[in-house]
């Protein structure tokens, strides 16, 4: 049997020795994705991205499925739409059919690979890591369920892989591997607890270890190339924690306000330097420096980038050398596309028009 695993962790680690090289390099090709997530017929829309960061319309693309439709954040997620690490597939959740796509990237262009069921029901945001892709299901009581990803692209079911999050109707809202694809973390914002699940050798999970988080209604995670894990939370502030081996949590900077509103989104630069939060209730991104050992600092203001009124930026992504940041304004049908300065500051935003406004969309990935 052909071994994906390896096919897909090579260049993983190599992507992960050249980070500090591609973020001095100017980022000459890119793209950016969005996710209509239309109730009937899916699609990803696609954007060139330029040099300075502009975006141009390169097409949509059908998905193969249904999403859930909706006006202004249906989907309550982070991590709808989501690049694997080496950006050779891109895949998408389908919340309407209960299914998750694959698309292979080229460049701007895309082709539907595969369109698979995800083992529950609505799904509402992947992750992957190596040849491994886990599917969040926020239907009913929610669970998460894992695949592997062949050279093809297909999905196959890893027996045994689906598991129950900490109760019934928790909310969850996002779901992250750690960088050593060791962990797998979900976020309950219902329940106010994040799961950590422990990831075997076969690709299927423990049981959860479920944690108390620092911050009412936690909603979406990422970590630093250390290993520690930042979430960001609904009542508008951000937290970091340690990961101890049981899978516990030990806060290291405990509630730090974002001076936003609805703040339910997150990323980190590549170097792991500076992280955002996207606060949709106030149009605004907070900026944060993450020191060595995962504390987090405010950036002078709090508050470094502003959208324009009635934007409801949602979910963000940066470019490969976390150079430009972009975020989804699904409230106007617009991309903002801000410029990361080397002090962690934000200039812009440009605008990209030509999405439509209130009608669902969810999910943006960029490269």
């Amino acid at each position: 049997m052909r071994n994906t695993k390896h096919l897909l962790v090579l260049p993983l680690a190599l992507l992960s020795g050249l980070t500090a090289i591609q973020a001095q390099e100017s980022e000459s090709r890119g793209a950016v994705f969005v996710m209509t997530n239309a109730a009937v017929d899916n699609e990803v829309a696609a954007y060139d991205r330029g040099s300075d960061g502009s975006l141009q319309p390169a097409g949509t693309f059908q998905t193969g499925g249904n999403g859930s439709g909706g006006t202004v954040d249906p989907l309550k997620s982070q991590g709808s739409l989501a690049l694997a690490f080496d950006h050779h597939f891109l895949f998408a959740v389908n919340a309407g059919s209960g299914t998750v796509s694959t698309f292979a990237v080229h460049g701007a262009n895309l082709d539907l690979l595969d369109d698979s069921p995800t083992g529950g029901s609505m799904p509402t945001a992947v992750t992957q890591f190596g040849d491994l892709l886990y599917v969040l299901n926020a239907g009913g009581d929610g669970n998460v369920s894992g695949f592997r990803i062949r050279w093809d692209g297909h999905l196959a079911p890893i027996h045994n892989s689906s598991r129950w999050l900490s109760g019934s109707a928790v909310g969850p809202t996002s779901i992250r591997f750690s960088p050593d694809g060791r962990l797998l973390v979900v976020t309950e914002s219902a329940t106010n607890k994040i799961d950590v699940f422990k990831v075997r050798g076969d690709g299927s999970l423990s049981n959860a270890v479920v944690n108390a988080s620092e911050d009412a209604k936690p909603f979406s995670s990422v970590f630093t190339e250390g290993g520690t894990l930042v979430v960001d939370a609904a009542s508008n502030f951000v937290s970091s924690y340690h990961i101890e081996k049981d899978g516990t949590l030990q806060a290291i900077t405990a509630s730090l306000p974002t001076d936003g509103m609805a703040t339910c989104w997150n990323v980190i630069t590549p170097n792991s330097r500076f992280t955002y939060t996207s606060d949709a209730g106030s149009g605004t991104l907070s900026g944060f420096s993450v020191a060595h050992r995962g504390a987090l600092k405010a950036l002078p203001g709090t508050i470094v980038g502003t959208n324009p009124e009635g934007s409801a930026n949602l979910d963000a992504a940066l470019s490969t050398g976390g150079k430009y940041l972009y975020t989804l304004d699904a409230g106007t049908g617009a991309i903002s596309a801000f410029t990361v300065e080397q002090n962690g500051t934000l200039t812009g935003p440009v605008i990209t028009t030509g999405l439509t406004g209130s009608s669902g969309l969810q999910g943006i990935a960029a490269f």
